[in-house]
């Protein structure tokens, strides 16, 4: 094999794990170093960089970084990410005036966006302060999407989306509020010079079976947590079905139980191991008294004189083949009576303002033709991003397309190709102080992940509105900055200071390191290795030639804890400890 190429940004970025896993690749490690130096301001500054909404992020991110974090592969629970972003944006203090500004003088170009949300909110934050004159469509009477409007209050306040919307609508963003746009042909007869479609995926998927239309307390998930979001239902019927179990599901039934339910059940058709939830959400809906019950398929509403009575289920079983492949069989039938059921089993964009004849293709299930780096349509100019472009994912998605349209449409606007992408970066830097001291923590803190302080259950269900998570406080957040790895820190290798001394291979606590022959093929290599490499995704470092022996430094980086140990140890300095920063590149920032 030959030497990693470390001068590659991807290789180190690719070994910070929860950073290369966050789809907008927010620099986890150094916000938790300044939150644990007291440094809340930057913190959330550094946040949002990249994720433009750490106060929301920080309450509602499924939270792809936390199952990557490396702590997790050492005592089973990974550094609380998600949640130290709400501790930087609840203990940050007034920083608006380190916030990004719109120039006076514009480019004279305008933009349109499409929707209130976190895509075109995104695009809007990246592109006001190069100039652009932006102007935002959104049918409801406030910001945000479907952040706003199906995101209960007592998850995401609504003081937290006017106070980040409000960030970047403060720069200059012209507001079209209760204008929903019912014909793309006359939007591109305004002479936009490109427009953005960012209007999510806000149409409840139904459910046809028998009875679907014979009782009104049958409702679509989406529109029914609109309904309390707008005060339109303030109260539902005692004996309530949720079906379906992704977060949507999950911020239904806790809905239901605030607005007078007494009895909540949601109904999963396969086992728990498949639900679509964050497992958090579905350990809050369990801690209020929702019952789960799994296995089961709708098979009709039951309905008398016009009155839901209950609900109709072939109870499955399902088997797998030595392929994976799973199959169910109905073992029976079963009668759940209830008064209400709430549809929550997906969800769908809605375009049908946009009229055919004006070049822009749409594939299966309506879904628009978007190319997955440019984010541009079939037509040049149009750009999609979030749900509406390609289903529903969730926020830190939508502002990562958000990002990257942004790029596309400045590139489009000047004349440039979209496919000339602007290349990420990278600095590193020693974090050696003295002879054994590094600018990092590198102890290792046996602490257990910080447990949430959560409002008293009597008084969460008292008002809709009351916010449930109340937040770390500042010690539990310090301690919890301590159980970051610092992956970020990287064992820097000189293969020509080597004296092949085995100090550093002695001293790994985790056996990652090995001084080997060469070997044509990397999976004859990982066998050769002190301990087994066993996790294909994460890569070898291999050096150079030793002086000495020709031999290689070879390093698992899956199982390397950042301790610095081989720096410490080595008497030569062929190991150092590197401080990586990957530098992500913004629309307008690529060096014009």
């Amino acid at each position: 094999m030959p030497p990693t190429n470390v001068s590659d940004p991807q290789y180190y970025h690719k070994v910070v794990d929860c950073q290369w896993a966050c789809p907008a690749h927010t620099n986890v490690p150094q916000y938790l170093r300044l939150i644990g130096q007291g440094r809340y301001a930057d913190s959330y500054l550094l946040n949002r960089e990249s994720n433009v909404f750490p106060g929301i992020l920080g309450r509602t991110c499924d939270r792809p970084c936390e199952p990557a974090c490396r702590r997790g592969r050492v005592d089973e629970k990974p550094v609380a990410i998600c949640r130290m972003k709400r501790v930087a944006a609840d203990l940050r203090g007034d920083i608006t005036d380190r916030l990004p500004t719109a120039p006076v003088q514009k480019n004279g170009k305008r933009v349109a966006l499409i929707g209130a949300g976190p895509s075109s909110l995104t695009v809007a934050n990246d592109l006001l302060p190069l100039g652009y004159d932006v102007t935002i469509y959104e049918k409801y009477s406030k910001p945000g999407g479907l952040m706003r409007f199906s995101i209960p209050a007592f998850r995401l306040p609504a003081s937290v989306i006017d106070e980040e919307c409000g960030y970047i609508i403060g720069m200059g963003a012209q507001m079209k509020y209760d204008t929903p746009i019912s014909s793309m042909r006359a939007l591109l007869d305004e002479g936009y010079d490109a427009i953005f479609v960012g209007t999510g995926a806000p149409h409840g998927k139904d459910l046809d079976v028998p009875g679907r239309h014979d009782a009104p307390t049958i409702h679509l998930g989406l529109d029914w947590l609109a309904g309390v979001h707008f005060g339109h239902i303030e109260q539902i019927e005692p004996r309530v079905l949720v079906i379906g179990v992704g977060n949507t599901a999950m911020d239904c039934c806790r809905t239901a139980k605030r607005v007078g339910a007494t009895d909540v059940k949601v109904i999963a058709r396969r086992g728990r191991k498949h639900f679509k939830a964050s497992p958090w959400e579905l350990e809050d809906a369990e801690h209020e008294g929702v019952v789960v019950v799994e296995n089961h398929a709708p098979k009709r509403f039951v309905v008398q004189d016009g009155v839901l009575t209950g609900m109709e289920f072939d109870q499955l079983e399902w088997t797998e083949d030595a392929n994976g492949r799973q199959k169910s069989k109905v073992v029976g039938t079963v009668v759940i009576p209830c008064d209400a059921v709430i549809l929550a089993i997906g969800q769908d964009n809605a375009l049908p303002w946009i009229e055919e004849g004006l070049g822009i293709e749409f594939a299966e299930r309506h879904m628009p033709v978007v190319d997955k780096v440019t984010h541009q349509s079939t037509r040049p100019g149009l750009f999609f991003g979030g749900d509406a472009a390609w289903g529903p994912l969730n926020i830190i998605w939508a502002v990562e397309h958000g990002h990257q349209a942004a790029i596309s449409i400045d590139l489009h606007c000047t004349g440039r190709p979209l496919t000339e992408r602007p290349p990420v970066g990278m600095t590193l830097a020693s974090a050696k102080l003295g002879m054994q001291a590094w600018s990092y923590n590198n102890d290792y803190n046996p602490s257990p992940r910080a447990e949430m302080q959560h409002e008293e259950l009597v008084k969460r269900f008292s008002d809709v509105s009351i916010e449930v998570e109340l937040g770390f406080t500042p010690e539990q957040a310090a301690r919890e900055v301590e159980r970051c790895l610092n992956c970020d820190i990287q064992t820097a290798f000189t293969d020509a200071l080597c004296i092949e001394c085995d100090a550093c291979v002695d001293i790994c606590p985790t056996s990652c390191l090995t001084m080997t022959a060469p070997a044509e093929e990397e999976a004859q290599l990982r066998r050769q290795l002190s301990a087994p490499a066993v996790n294909l995704d994460q890569a070898l470092f291999v050096s150079g030639p030793l002086p000495q022996t020709k031999r290689l430094m070879v390093k698992d980086e899956d199982v390397c804890l950042h301790c610095g140990l081989c720096a410490d140890r080595c008497p030569t300095a062929a190991w150092d400890m590197q401080r990586f920063d990957l530098k992500l590149v913004y629309a307008g920032q690529e060096g014009r």
